[in-house]
């Protein structure tokens, strides 16, 4: 029996002794299935041709990220808090020597998701990581692929975790969340985003979208609830899900600035 990994989105699925007929997230519209069709692998096979490579992004602020590229290549985050460490956001892959790091720097209380494109291999890395709480929406339960008790699908708007607070944005899914950490930058604090918001290249504003692949917009309302969501918590970094996407500065403002030029943008 086989937990096989969708080589497109990288989530891993419940045990077979067969691949899965399609992959329910990458058939929806806000992900893809490659014209080639759908093709799988699994943890041991992963394993034999990537590893995961870490970057201190910061003071109590490590990204770690597949190498070579897999999957969407996203970055997950593991944050060092006095609560415990926090893993946001998840990879397919976890190797021998991630496994020995985290258990070095004291191992997780938590692992924390933003959305379904980044459940990725959660449960496998929180029965590494000594069975730690996985901390989704409930909202996004339907796309669970592999079902675990480790998992804790949470109601309402917010979340704590120990001095971290998991904040529901909807827009890109309706259980989309950001997580915010008001010990990091000095105390100024810093909000990871996943693709809730999107850092973009100029590293000066955000963007929202329904489905970055396909490039399906969202709309005013959405855009907005979403800003208004994270309004009240203060941040002067936005840590977004790939490699160098971060603003370093003025996060708050950027929101604000980046919901108002996009619904403007949309306006007509």
């Amino acid at each position: 029996m086989t937990n096989f990994i969708c080589i497109t989105c990288g989530t891993q699925f419940g045990e077979g002794d067969g691949s899965p007929p399609a992959c329910p997230i990458c058939e929806d519209e806000r992900q893809f299935v490659p014209q080639s069709g759908q093709e799988w692998s699994d943890m041991a096979s992963l394993g034999q041709e990537h590893e995961v490579i870490w970057n201190e992004e910061a003071e109590g602020v490590h990204s770690l990220q597949i190498s070579p590229h897999f999957g969407i290549g996203q970055r997950a985050f593991l944050i060092e808090g006095r609560d415990g460490n926090v893993l946001w956001d998840c990879l397919s892959l976890i190797d021998e020597a991630s496994k020995g790091r985290i258990a070095a720097m004291g191992g997780l209380s938590a692992i924390a998701i933003s959305h379904p494109h980044f459940y990725s291999s959660m449960t496998e890395w929180s029965a590494a990581c000594g069975g730690v709480p996985i901390h989704i929406h409930a909202n996004d339960g339907e796309w669970v692929q592999r079902r675990s008790a480790l998992l804790r699908p949470w109601t309402g708007e917010t979340l704590s975790i120990g001095q971290a607070t998991m904040i529901r944005c909807g827009g890109h899914f309706d259980g989309s969340c950001v997580l915010h950490c008001p010990w990091l930058e000095g105390g100024r604090g810093a909000l990871f985003v996943g693709d809730t918001m999107q850092v973009t290249m100029d590293r000066r504003f955000v963007s929202f979208m329904r489905s970055y692949p396909n490039l399906i917009p969202l709309d005013a309302k959405a855009v907005t609830a979403i800003s208004e969501a994270v309004r009240s918590y203060r941040f002067e970094a936005i840590y977004g899900a790939f490699p160098g996407r971060t603003v370093e500065s003025d996060g708050n403002g950027v929101v604000e600035r980046s919901a108002q030029r996009y619904i403007k943008a949309i306006a007509g």
